[in-house]
């Protein structure tokens, strides 16, 4: 086998000396049965919709439904993005997903000076329950998931779509969505914290644990390492797996 791989790789060598994964795992040239010698199936490797879920998290995954496609929009007031939420839906997205403008992700009012310039730029600007109502007006939010990216106020943000779902005689248990709700990240990466690390992760593990018990069908945090800690400068991500472990520390 190494010699069939080098006579392979010298006719047309590989790009680069080292390949590795968005973790920075170094990539073997092939893998065979002698890679798994050590791996019991049962506990190593599992079936689709089993632990350890290394052939995803539901049974028969894309081959029994298709991926959420859900466009990440969010502009000017709640009745602007309300309309363009409608649009979405209208063309087939089977999912929504809220942009929210800086002033919002940072906890501060439109009417804030600290807002000024900033409102309804890159999202959309919530401020009140009567926004979160406008923003999602005539949507059906009992049917289809919603994606709300902000971490700081997520609990805010969350507690407002709850009160509006009950507003419209919608019952939480059966509302469905993510809030990302990732504070730790924002030290890396966006920078829109607003609390020290130890209350701002506090504050997640409260919100796991409310939702765990009242709003099952929702996620209450999605770890985002993968894309903004790396764009904030981090160039491997292998340090996530040690915020993962501060996170679960903290839930427990």
């Amino acid at each position: 086998m190494e010699k069939k791989l080098n006579r392979v790789f010298s006719a047309r060598p590989a790009r680069l000396d080292r390949f590795s994964t968005v973790s920075d795992w170094e990539i073997n040239n092939v893998y065979t049965p002698a890679d798994l010698k050590d791996q019991d199936f049962d506990s190593d490797i599992g079936f689709p919709g089993d632990y350890p879920f290394t052939r995803g998290v539901q049974p028969s995954m894309y081959r029994g439904r298709l991926w959420t496609m859900r466009m990440f929009a969010g502009l000017g007031s709640a009745e602007d993005t309300n309309q363009r939420f409608h649009h979405l839906v209208r063309q087939g997205q089977t999912g929504l997903s809220t942009a929210f403008d800086m002033p919002t992700l940072m906890g501060y009012d439109s009417d804030s000076p600290k807002a000024r310039g900033e409102c309804g730029k890159c999202g959309v600007a919530i401020d009140t329950l009567k926004d979160m109502e406008d923003l999602f007006a005539g949507l059906p939010i009992d049917q289809i998931t919603t994606s709300m990216t902000i971490n700081p106020p997520a609990a805010v943000m969350w507690a407002m779509y709850i009160a509006m779902a009950e507003n419209r005689g919608i019952d939480q248990k059966i509302l469905g969505g993510t809030i990302q709700n990732d504070m730790l990240k924002e030290f890396v990466a966006q920078k829109t914290f607003m609390c020290p690390p130890e209350p701002s992760v506090r504050i997640v593990a409260d919100t796991v644990e409310f939702g765990t018990r009242q709003v099952p069908r929702w996620n209450t945090i999605s770890i985002s390492g993968a894309v903004h800690t790396h764009r904030g400068g981090r160039h491997h991500r292998a340090p996530d797996p040690a915020d993962y472990r501060g996170r679960i520390g903290c839930g427990q």
